[in-house]
């Protein structure tokens, strides 16, 4: 059975640090389970309680799973490594006492951290591309990572390719599944950024199939998309002109990419995520939305 969640960046909650105030996590909760989701992630460490009894209080009052939680890591610079996962395994650590010991720790690299990277998001070009000793560090770094976070709290790590981030393009992902073991690493499949990262979601359902254990259902406008090369936005730029645009608005096939998970079975989550920025719009209203939208598709 495929359940619908969806999660603290809809609702303007992000890694980075930006201008305007974002809902409380009561009001965050409330709003989600009142527009029709089952789950969310945790959003950054101490929006939700740290503590673990309060958490799971928190979530099972309003008959809300937890899914998982992002946890970005510069995996390129072996000395960001230990803290790191440090950080993974003090997340797990809290999901699993909390009681939700099936949700993912979702492992990104350090997205928007690299100047480079940032400016060129959705359309990197080989010369920004990671050497061979980057690459190491990515590899060491990500299994390291995911056995280390798996040993010590039983979580399993699936890895979000993301814009603005080294592992952004199809042939970034590709390398880095093939480059670590299945039995260590899954990986969460977001149709938007792969679809700004150059790629099309419904090929990568078929080419990584094996590896996918956790989806994101996130458009992508390809006027932004288009609108960001001709200007030559930033990541941040993009983001805040709307280039992860409400379900069903943008290019993201969305009915075909529904029917091939449900031909092969999929009994996973799909997390909604819509960027929605404070001053974009009103985040319940954009979740409403999505929620009606993805029921017309049978979800």
């Amino acid at each position: 059975m495929i359940k619908v969640g969806n999660a603290p960046c809809s609702w303007g909650v992000l890694e980075f640090e930006l201008e305007g105030e974002t809902a409380g996590y009561e009001q965050f909760l409330k709003e989600l389970k009142d527009t029709g989701y089952e789950g969310t992630e945790l959003g950054d460490w101490g929006y939700m309680p740290t503590d673990p009894a309060k958490l799971r209080e928190e979530l099972t009052s309003r008959e809300i799973d937890l899914v998982g939680a992002f946890v970005p890591v510069a995996l390129c610079d072996e000395n960001a490594h230990a803290e790191g996962i440090e950080v993974g395994i003090k997340t797990a650590k809290l999901m699993a006492d909390a009681g939700f010991k099936d949700a993912f720790i979702v492992l990104a690299d350090n997205n928007g951290s690299v100047p480079a990277r940032t400016k060129a998001a959705g359309r990197v070009t080989p010369d920004l591309l990671l050497p061979e000793e980057g690459w190491k560090n990515v590899r060491a770094g990500v299994e390291s990572f995911a056995r280390q976070v798996r040993d010590k709290t039983g979580l399993r790590t699936v890895f979000h390719h993301h814009c603005a981030g080294y592992v952004e393009t199809p042939g970034e992902i590709e390398r880095l599944l093939m480059d670590t073991p299945a039995d260590a690493l899954g990986l969460v499949l977001d149709m938007g950024h792969y679809r700004f990262g150059g790629g099309y979601p419904e090929a990568a359902i078929k080419l990584f199939w094996d590896r996918i254990q956790h989806i994101h259902y996130k458009d992508c406008s390809a006027a932004v998309a288009a609108a960001s090369r001709e200007k030559g936005w930033d990541y941040f730029e993009s983001v805040q002109n709307g280039v992860f645009c409400e379900l069903g608005k943008g290019v993201v096939d969305f009915e075909a990419i529904t029917q091939e998970i449900r031909r092969r079975n999929y009994e996973g989550w799909i997390v909604v995520e819509q960027d929605v920025l404070p001053g974009m719009g009103s985040p319940v209203d954009c979740a409403r939305r999505n929620r009606e939208y993805l029921k017309s598709l049978g979800l």
